[in-house]
C-alpha cells in the first residue's frame, strides 16, 4: 500500500507540472487528478516553479501534503543524490529544511521536487495565512549547510509565491476532495 501512495504521489507531481504550464496564464490552479485534489500557484521569481497543497480522500480530506518545485540549469553530474535529503532552506527568516522527492529532467535542466510535509489542514492554513500576513511575503530560499552548497545544484536559489488568493484556494480544493467516491466515511 506505501508503494502504491509512494508511485500516485510521483505520478501526481509529475501531472501538476505538465498542467501547470498549460495553463501558465492562470495565478492558482485548483483541480482534481485522479483522487487528489489540489491547489498551485506559480512562483513571482521563476514563473515555472509551483507551490502546491494536495488533499487526499484517504484521510478525509483532513490532512495537507506541500510541495513546490525549484527548476535549475545547474547539472553537475551528482545532482540524483540529493534524493529523499533534507535540503536546507530559509522559509521567510525561519531556518527549515526539505525533502527532494523527485528530480525531472526538463527542456535543458532541471526540475527538483521538494516537501515540507503533511500536516492538519486546519491548522496549517492558519499558519500558512498567518505567515503571509504578517511578512507580506511568502518566500523560500535554498541556502548552503553542512555538506551542502546550494549554488552548485541551482542557478537561482530563491523565490516567492502570492498567497493572497490561498485561503478561497484551499477550500475550493477542500470541496473537490470531499466530491471524491474514495473518501473514507
Amino acid at each position: 500500500m506505501r508503494w502504491i501512495l509512494f508511485i500516485s504521489l510521483h505520478l501526481l507531481v509529475f501531472l501538476i507540472i505538465i498542467l501547470s504550464y498549460a495553463e501558465a496564464k492562470e495565478e492558482w490552479t485548483v483541480t482534481r487528478i485522479e483522487d487528489y485534489s489540489y491547489a498551485s500557484v506559480s512562483g513571482e521569481i521563476q514563473y515555472g516553479d509551483k507551490f502546491a497543497f494536495i488533499l487526499m480522500p484517504e484521510d478525509n480530506c483532513n490532512k495537507i501534503t506541500t510541495m513546490f518545485s525549484f527548476y535549475t540549469w545547474n547539472d553537475p553530474g551528482d545532482y540524483r543524490q540529493l534524493l529523499d535529503k533534507h535540503i536546507p532552506i530559509k522559509l521567510n527568516d525561519i531556518e527549515t529544511t526539505a525533502e527532494v522527492i523527485q528530480i525531472i529532467p526538463v527542456y535543458d535542466g532541471l526540475k527538483v521536487i521538494f516537501t515540507l510535509g503533511v500536516y492538519p489542514i486546519k491548522e496549517y492554513t492558519y499558519m500558512i495565512h498567518t505567515l503571509y500576513n504578517h511578512h507580506k511575503k511568502y518566500e523560500i530560499e535554498i541556502i548552503d549547510g553542512i555538506n551542502f552548497k546550494a549554488n552548485k545544484y541551482f542557478d537561482i536559489t530563491i523565490n516567492r509565491w502570492k498567497l493572497e488568493k490561498f485561503i478561497p484556494s484551499i477550500k475550493k480544493a477542500i470541496n473537490i476532495c470531499r466530491e471524491s467516491p474514495n473518501i473514507n466515511t
